[in-house]
């Protein structure tokens, strides 16, 4: 080896000790900055006619596992949709009451019915109507309370919509602004490791509204896919997607011949098809999970009317005063929205006795109650006749001897009705009330669990990911102090060809 080239392997290894000390330099300082990954650079030995020449520093690269990290971005995904869907069904579960302290939905039911227990024992006893009607309104209060909690959570789920498609939007644009950036970058010096930091980073952040998976490339462009095959369009001038705001009522929903909004994505609606993050959860509940239980309690609200208004005592109405159709389908019926509507009728309101003698007649039908005469005024002050009727059949599971009563719906519910319960329906008023507070608040619970369960996932993966690719400052420290005496010895020999140079021109002379 000559003392030319020998000079020039040692420059070129003292300029690359250099970089690398700069890197592990920097990798110390941005230890605990978020979302930094360690960064390295790697050598490649030269050869000049079959003998070494020197070292060449290639480009900074990033040290990440890039499906390590699409997991994480996946994780990311199921904790902020656990997080939406446990936050909106907390509110309802608070509001159902809780069966295991007597304060269900099931329970109102139950104390109704011992109220027309008690009242059976001393009929004309004005106090028991009276403490009877006040049940009753308690019971009619907590369908209130629940169907307006329903509606409550169903606007916020919707308004969640429009949240998280803005915020797409504007991940969208980042990312094709940083993609475009990261591709000149590469371009024009081979290095754009921190953007793309950046770029992942917002990939992160994206992941958490709308899971997506990240397709890079190595000139610096990416394709982000979403979970179910639609890849997003990457504008850095121009939103993607949209929607608007709207005020949902019961009736309201999502599809042909709705009112509900749906997500546009290049002029297509997408909302059906949107799977992972916060977005298809919002989605999911405000379309599914919460009509699905405005239904079940609107069914439970009208058939509890209907039960009691078929036996001859109309004590449950909407405002108007009417009682809804439970032989009608659910869409499209007046039971829609009955659950936030219902009261004590106002006649039973005024007069409490109408609870002993019954509001109307009843002739008797081949699906319905068997014949009944109300008490007429001045009747018999202990006049069972009504209370028999509702304590027998009213919460039972017959209209009438040999005659069930026509279950109640389990399918063709919501708006539009397309939904369907879970669960079979008991034949009892009680027991469905009970039900579905049973069924619903252990959703809710299902989901802080849910939530527990991927918050515990992302951590364990983030520390994966930290160890993998984060920086360990013991391990950049020893790394330093290799590239020093890297460093050190390279200036060596140069020091050692500069003196031999010096002899060499000492000798010629």
């Amino acid at each position: 080896m000559s003392l030319e080239t020998a000079l020039l392997s040692a420059r070129s290894g003292l300029l690359h000790a250099q970089r690398a000390m700069a890197s592990s330099a920097g990798n110390v300082a941005n230890a605990d900055t978020v979302g930094y990954t360690r960064k390295t650079v790697v050598g490649r030995a030269e050869q000049a006619d079959a003998m070494a020449a020197g070292v060449r520093s290639l480009a900074p690269g990033r040290d990440v596992d890039e499906a390590l990290l699409g997991e994480l971005d996946s994780r990311r995904a199921a904790a902020a949709a656990a997080g939406l869907r446990a936050d909106l069904l907390a509110g309802i579960e608070a509001v159902h009451g809780s069966p295991e302290v007597g304060d269900g939905l099931g329970d109102l039911v139950a104390a109704l019915h011992t109220g027309f227990e008690d009242l059976r024992a001393d009929p004309a006893e004005a106090g028991l109507q009276t403490a009877l009607v006040l049940a009753a309104e308690e019971l009619a209060t907590r369908f209130n309370e629940v169907s307006r909690s329903i509606g409550q959570a169903r606007q916020q789920a919707h308004d969640t919509v429009v949240t998280e498609v803005s915020t797409i939007t504007a991940g969208l644009r980042s990312i094709a602004t940083l993609t475009l950036q990261i591709r000149e970058q590469i371009a024009l010096t081979g290095d754009a490791a921190g953007l793309e930091d950046q770029r992942d980073a917002a990939i992160s952040a994206l992941s958490e509204s709308i899971e997506v998976r990240a397709l890079k490339r190595e000139d610096g462009g990416i394709v982000l896919v979403a979970r179910n095959g639609i890849v997003l369009p990457l504008h850095h001038d121009r939103d993607a997607c949209s929607t608007t705001d709207a005020t949902l009522a019961p009736a309201a929903y999502h599809g042909a011949g709705g009112t509900v909004p749906g997500v546009m994505l290049a002029g297509q609606d997408v909302t059906a098809v949107l799977l992972g993050g916060r977005l298809a959860e919002a989605i999911a509940l405000r379309d599914q999970t919460l009509p699905r239980y405005q239904a079940e309690l609107d069914l439970a609200a009208a058939t509890l009317a209907a039960r009691f208004d078929a036996q001859g005592l109309t004590l449950f109405t909407d405002a108007a005063g009417t009682v809804p159709d439970t032989a009608q389908p659910y869409a499209g019926s007046a039971m829609i929205g009955f659950a936030g509507t219902i009261g004590v009728s106002a006649s039973v309101a005024l007069d409490p006795s109408l609870l002993r003698d019954g509001t109307h007649a009843v002739s008797a039908s081949a699906a319905g109650a068997a014949d009944f005469t109300p008490n007429p005024p001045g009747g018999p002050a202990a006049f069972i006749g009504m209370i028999d009727r509702v304590l027998d059949f009213t919460f039972g599971s017959q209209a009438q001897p040999g005659l069930a009563w026509t279950p109640i719906a389990t399918g063709g519910l919501g708006p539009d009705g397309t939904l369907s319960s879970p669960f079979g329906a008991p034949t009892t008023i009680e027991g469905y009330a009970s039900l579905i507070t049973a069924t619903q608040t252990a959703d809710s619970a299902s989901a802080k669990a849910a939530v527990l369960g991927a918050k515990s996932m992302v951590d364990g993966l983030e520390t994966r990911f930290s160890q993998r690719s984060g920086v360990d400052v013991d391990q950049e420290m020893a790394a330093m102090v290799t590239l020093q005496n890297a460093y050190a010895a390279n200036a060596r020999v140069m020091s050692t060809v500069q003196a031999m140079w010096d002899t060499l021109l000492g000798a010629v002379r």
